[in-house]
């Protein structure tokens, strides 16, 4: 790791990035104009993200609430819990530990600095993850590892579908790191009773660990609070996804990530709650006027991500996607499956309701959550068996009537490089035109923006669909 890097806090560095954008909201066209001059590496980003007016500085605020609560953890008295994006963090927010997700500190450092995660990622390596481990965690482990953030207490995380890049990369922090850790397992199945039986066992089992790590008895109002307002949260998501069905899509591009940030870090807060209610007020005032929510107001194709984003300096992807008149209708992040979600419908069985009346069906609300949650939901085998990747892909593009879909990862998503050729000939069947990606979500050096552009375009183009 290179010395200079070493003089300043990784958290304190995103922390004080986030600050300047939302405080950035306020000031006068002019005072953003100069203060963006200072801004040399992320002004793109941050214009962006103010581009959406209130709902992107309400989106600002919660992740800088997110941070002030990572950054004083240890002066409040609180444990920080180490997670993944597969792992919902209400729970921990219950027992009073604060979060960290190791997927969105890797996305924040690569959409704001030019250099990405680059010296991060590499520094993973060097201390013994391969080169083949999923550089989402990798982009942000490396700093951890360096001893450059705020310290971390203990580990949760859950095996994620087959993602032995994801469990490995958490099994090796907590060796390297000596912490404790927890690994709650997967279901084989959704709503299978024997299945749910052992699940909620296995919950159960988390939360005498948390109680021990925290030294905090899981507060049963707490989780209630916590959960009725994740209920909350998932309703305002169901009414902005039943409009995303419109044509033309009423919301803009970037709402995607809004969403699935939020879900990720700040579940059962209150300022997602209020960044998701700004958001559906604009969405619902876009199909109102029957417009697109794209910058340009005109929606020319409609785009499925069937796994993750692109995630580069400037958030070059989705101004790509609004410079060329393309609505993005969600991925497999930005996706819910609570109860009423439309596109789940033909999904028999794939959807959790929550559930505060008693302490068991409030554990078993939570759990039934977490197992809807990415990878752990679609990619549990294999892609081709019923309510698995395909089926859940299919049913998304016919409900959102998309035009295409397009599949992105990273070297180390190697569950889904062992079926996606084949997954893609079925979509092709299907009527969707696919185009596979064969960058780094988090990794700008393995392909670059430049060259993902140039293979979008010809894609769009010899699929007529520019």
């Amino acid at each position: 790791m290179r010395q200079e890097l070493l003089e300043y806090n990784f958290d304190w560095m995103m922390g004080c990035l986030m600050d300047g954008g939302a405080k950035a909201a306020k000031s006068t066209p002019k005072e953003q104009q100069v203060l963006m001059r200072y801004m040399p590496y992320f002004n793109k980003t941050i214009d962006m993200i103010l581009g959406e007016g209130e709902a992107g500085e309400l989106f600002l605020k919660m992740m800088c609430r997110f941070f002030d609560n990572l950054l004083t953890a240890h002066e409040k008295g609180k444990k920080i819990a180490a997670t993944t994006f597969c792992f919902s963090p209400a729970i921990l927010y219950a027992v009073g530990a604060v979060p960290v997700t190791f997927e969105i500190m890797s996305a924040l450092a690569n959409m704001t600095w030019k250099r990405g995660a680059f010296d991060y990622l590499d520094f993973g390596c060097e201390v013994g993850l391969t080169e083949t481990s999923c550089s989402s965690q990798r982009g942000a482990l490396g700093a951890y590892f360096a001893g450059m953030t705020e310290e971390l207490d203990f580990l949760v995380y859950d095996t994620p579908g087959v993602c032995d890049t994801n469990a490995n990369s958490f099994v090796f922090t907590a060796t390297y790191l000596n912490k404790p850790s927890y690994q709650l397992n997967y279901p084989q199945r959704l709503n299978d009773e024997r299945t749910n039986r052992y699940h909620l066992e296995d919950y159960k089992y988390l939360i005498r660990f948390l109680e021990e790590q925290t030294g905090n008895p899981l507060d049963y109002d707490r989780l209630a609070e916590v959960l009725k307002e994740v209920e909350k949260q998932d309703t305002i998501i169901a009414d902005i996804e039943d409009m995303q069905m419109l044509v033309p899509c009423p919301m803009p591009p970037i709402y995607n990530m809004f969403i699935y940030a939020g879900r990720f870090i700040c579940s059962g807060l209150p300022e997602y709650t209020l960044a998701l209610e700004k958001m559906r007020e604009k969405v619902r005032e876009n199909a109102e006027k029957g417009v697109s929510g794209l910058k340009s107001g005109v929606e020319k194709r409609r785009l499925y991500l069937c796994y993750i984003d692109h995630y580069t300096v400037d958030l070059n992807f989705w101004r790509w996607l609004d410079d060329h008149g393309i609505s993005h209708l969600g991925s497999i992040l930005s996706k819910s499956f609570a109860e009423g979600t439309g596109y789940a419908k033909e999904l028999e069985g794939s959807t959790y309701s929550m559930d505060t009346s008693t302490p068991e069906a409030m554990l078993n609300s939570i759990a039934q959550l977490n197992a809807r949650l990415p990878m752990v939901r679609s990619i549990r085998g294999p892609y081709d068996q019923p309510n698995m990747w395909l089926d859940e892909t299919l049913a998304i593009a016919k409900a959102y009537k998309a035009d295409c879909i397009i599949y992105n990862g990273t070297p180390g998503c190697r569950n889904t490089w062992g079926m996606v050729r084949p997954f893609a000939r079925d979509l092709e069947k299907h009527g969707y035109p696919t185009h596979i990606l064969y960058g780094d979500a988090f990794d700008d050096r393995v392909e670059s923006w430049e060259s993902t552009r140039t293979r979008l375009e010809e894609f769009f183009t010899v699929r007529g669909l520019l």
